[in-house]
């Protein structure tokens, strides 16, 4: 029977056919798997993303044949010439540059970037990251990542506390001392990050620090600049008690406060400004953490500089973090509103510029 034996054949012929289209879209999409770009994971949530945001914060990286290797970016925060943050942090960055290009606020948000801000600005080489200190935010902790990351010690642990603000002894070089090439090149190609504060909530804590807990090793706050603030500011003469929050409100929001600041060694970093300290600005910084978010900012930090592998950030004591509004209120309640308002209009840049509201006891 020739008949069924044809049929049997062409059927195979066909099945045969069938099997070979449908390796073939296998193997397809096979391919266009694998060549797909590693780094591209989560696409779909990304262009998600992207348009939520109206720009995307880029480092443009020279050429590898531009640079001697120690300049090179490391890390995993460099992805070809695109940095793509978590969209809290792309927002701060895009608030930044907002608030910078204001000129209304120019004059309280801009600086030169001196050798004052040179010297608030600490360096790991090793690891290609560039970190300005502005104190009473948790810095020391930080120092002490970077000291780690710089080999000086192996772990956070085993720093001697008295040598995390010794850098002599520390390993943490400046960037003041570099010379204007190196430090050009460490400005445009390194990871660069610092932390803010509510700007009030950071005065309270200076003053607390300097001037009623006065730590041992600084006897010149409270023998030597109190009395300087109180001579000049107080308004009772015949009141004999230390420095009170009043006098340095009065202080700090004097249009003329420099004259006794050149007094006083020209500028105590424990409350200049953010802009005076680091000028942001100026400066294109990879990111901006908030003390009041850090125990998720660190982590982050740590990642997109690409050492979260290497070092931890040291654990943070519950609460310790929370704007504690009270506390605020209760410091400012027995100051008038004039010498608030003037306090607020000499760090309204640093309200601005990382977004932290006026006060509510301004606006009553």
């Amino acid at each position: 029977w020739p008949w069924p034996d044809n049929m049997h054949h062409q059927w195979l012929l066909l099945a045969a056919c069938f099997w070979v289209i449908f390796m073939f879209i296998v193997a397809s999409k096979f391919i266009t798997l694998t060549f797909k770009d590693p780094d591209g994971h989560g696409a779909g949530q990304e262009s998600l993303i992207l348009t939520a945001v109206t720009k995307v914060e880029e480092v443009h990286v020279p050429e590898e044949k531009h640079w001697p290797e120690e300049f090179q970016p490391t890390g995993k925060a460099f992805s070809g010439n695109l940095i793509r943050q978590p969209l809290v942090h792309m927002e701060r960055l895009e608030l930044l540059r907002n608030v910078c290009r204001d000129t209304a606020l120019r004059n309280l948000s801009h600086t030169a970037v001196s050798k004052f801000v040179l010297d608030r600005i600490f360096v790991c080489d090793k690891h290609k990251i560039l970190f300005c200190q502005t104190p009473k935010v948790g810095n020391t902790q930080w120092k002490k990542v970077l000291i780690v990351l710089n080999g000086a010690f192996s772990s956070i642990e085993e720093i001697p506390e008295n040598i995390v603000h010794d850098h002599e002894k520390n390993g943490l070089p400046r960037l003041s001392s570099f010379n204007d090439s190196e430090i050009k090149k460490r400005l445009n190609l390194y990871f660069k990050f610092f932390i803010v504060r509510d700007p009030f909530e950071r005065l309270i804590s200076a003053f607390k620090d300097k001037f009623v807990h006065n730590p041992r090793f600084e006897p010149w706050y409270r023998h030597e600049i109190a009395p300087g603030i109180i001579r000049k500011y107080r308004k009772n003469r015949t009141e004999t008690k230390g420095l009170q929050f009043e006098d340095f409100v009065r202080y700090l929001g004097d249009p003329n406060h420099r004259w006794l600041d050149v007094q006083f060694g020209d500028h105590i970093i424990h409350w200049v400004t953010y802009v005076e300290l680091c000028a942001p600005c100026e400066i294109t910084y990879s990111v901006i953490g908030h003390h009041e978010t850090l125990e998720d900012d660190a982590p982050y930090i740590l990642k997109a500089a690409g050492i979260d592998h290497l070092v931890s950030y040291p654990s943070i004591p519950p609460g310790i973090t929370v704007y504690n509004r009270t506390k605020v209120e209760r410091y400012f309640s027995g100051i008038s509103k004039r010498d608030i308002r003037r306090l607020y209009a000499r760090f309204e840049g640093d309200f601005k510029l990382f977004g932290y509201r006026e006060p509510d006891f301004l606006l009553n």
